[in-house]
């Protein structure tokens, strides 16, 4: 038997520390160990605080994807004085989560996984020219519309929010700012603006045409634009047969709104759909380098182990549901909210080009999403109600980052913080194992990866860590 040891980092394009250690057998990975080599301690500096500054400091944890966790704080303070926002403040706020959510996705796609098919390695293969044009990094003519447009329509996060990142414009009541009907018009011209990007660059068709496909083929078929050529690549490098997760996807819903989520909330497996009962959350710490027990967050404590002891490697928990791994992400969000598309794919099996092909399904229907709820604002209406948080309580607050799944925790005891917890997206996907010995889900997708002889940094085993888009700065927050 050939046998190695590799340890895979850091890893560049991902958001902060990664290390991948890897067993590999007969060129094939046979085991592999997630570490987030990077302890932050936000939960530690929480305890203690008034409660309102969870929505100044948590936004802090990541300069990507602030106004999640801005969100996910505003809502767990609001749970705990059981309040809802005013129904024109949620709308508000959706505008601005999922405006930050599609600039992950199109950073993601430009900039952190497609820059991998201009690599050198690929040269020869047909379509490796254009991926050259389309996805060199800093170069890229693709890479470099993505910047242009992102730019543009976070111009709506700024009239908005005031900033980004790190806005404190999503509060408990609602929103801070009540756009005027000339800020509607603006913000619709920018849509609109976007819209001519989305459909001349990325789809190379009307958004509908993407957003509305009905069956797995005519997805993984698409032949126009940059999607089309991130299938077309896809298929030559056989993406759709790599980075296998647990086939259970996970989400807390996107966009709370008077009428309910904009996508729908659940853990799907196996073509059955069912609630989630957060009750059945649970976090690990036999792999982590955390002192305590197994708890639920709400219960739960981050106290770290500065010995580093085994057999911890990673000071990552090990969140679990009902005692089980789940996969969570915009492919996730697209199961379970039920799109035909993505539920074929998922009954195919969990793989990398599914992870990516679900974030472009998503940039295109949350394009029609945000298009609609500007146009249903009502200026003349409230944005904001009151809310006086409690002495005593706790709150739970769920919402949907880019790569999935984002949970706070907040117990407050005589006015201040006693307990704050965070699982975030990649804690769900990037967890060391758990006191079964049960991988996470980004450590049993590498299982089987192909490694070459010369390789000390694998490919495939960058484009399934890419695919699952890992932010590791809110990973051990």
């Amino acid at each position: 038997m050939n046998a190695r040891k590799l340890i895979v980092g850091p890893f560049n394009r991902v958001e902060g520390d990664l290390e991948i250690k890897l067993d590999v057998e007969d060129g094939r990975v046979a085991a592999a160990y997630a570490n987030a080599p990077l302890f932050r301690g936000f939960e530690q500096m929480m305890v203690g605080k008034a409660p309102e500054d969870a929505l100044t400091i948590t936004p802090r944890i990541c300069g990507i994807c602030s106004i999640s966790q801005s969100a996910a704080a505003s809502a767990a303070l609001g749970a705990a004085a059981g309040v809802a926002p005013a129904p024109e403040g949620m709308r508000v706020a959706a505008i601005l989560h999922a405006i930050e959510n599609v600039c992950d996705h199109l950073t993601h796609f430009n900039l952190f996984f497609c820059a991998d098919f201009a690599r050198p390695a690929y040269a020869g293969r047909a379509w490796h020219a254009r991926a050259v044009d389309r996805f060199t990094a800093m170069e890229g003519s693709g890479a470099r519309a993505c910047v242009e447009a992102r730019a543009q329509i976070l111009h709506i996060v700024g009239l908005l929010g005031g900033k980004w990142p790190h806005t404190l414009a999503i509060q408990p009541g609602g929103v801070t700012r009540a756009p005027t009907a000339r800020d509607c018009v603006r913000m619709a011209s920018t849509l609109a603006s976007f819209r001519r990007y989305l459909e001349t660059v990325v789809f190379g068709a009307p958004v509908e045409s993407f957003a509305e496909i009905a069956t797995a083929d005519a997805l993984v078929g698409w032949d126009k634009g940059d999607a089309g050529l991130f299938m077309d690549i896809a298929a030559d490098l056989a993406l759709g047969q790599m980075g296998a997760g647990p086939g259970r996807y996970m989400s807390f819903g996107a966009y709370p709104l008077p009428d309910g989520r904009a996508f729908a909330s659940g853990l799907w497996e196996a073509g059955h759909l069912q609630p989630v009962d957060t009750r059945d959350i649970r976090e690990d710490l036999s792999h982590a380098w955390m002192h305590g027990a197994t708890a639920h967050p709400s219960d739960g404590r981050t106290d770290p182990d500065e010995d580093m002891s085994d057999p911890a490697y990673s000071w990552c928990k090990a969140p679990r549901l009902g005692g089980r791994t789940v996969e969570t992400g915009a492919f996730a969000r697209q199961v379970v909210d039920g799109h035909p598309a993505a539920v074929e794919l998922a009954g195919r099996g969990s793989n990398a080009l599914n992870r990516v092909a679900g974030r472009l399904l998503e940039v295109a229907r949350t394009q029609l999403l945000l298009e609609q709820w500007v146009a249903d604002i009502a200026p003349e209406a409230r944005f904001m109600d009151s809310v006086t948080l409690p002495q005593t309580g706790d709150g739970e607050g769920l919402v949907e980052a880019a790569r999935g799944a984002l949970g706070h925790w907040i117990r407050i005891e005589d006015g201040r913080i006693a307990g704050y917890q965070i699982i975030a997206p990649t804690t769900w996907n990037f967890s060391p194992r758990d006191a079964a010995g049960t991988p996470g889900p980004v450590e049993a997708a590498l299982e089987g990866a192909v490694v070459g002889d010369d390789e000390d940094t694998p490919l495939t085993v960058q484009h399934i860590v890419r695919s699952f888009d890992p932010c590791m700065v809110c990973t051990v927050h």
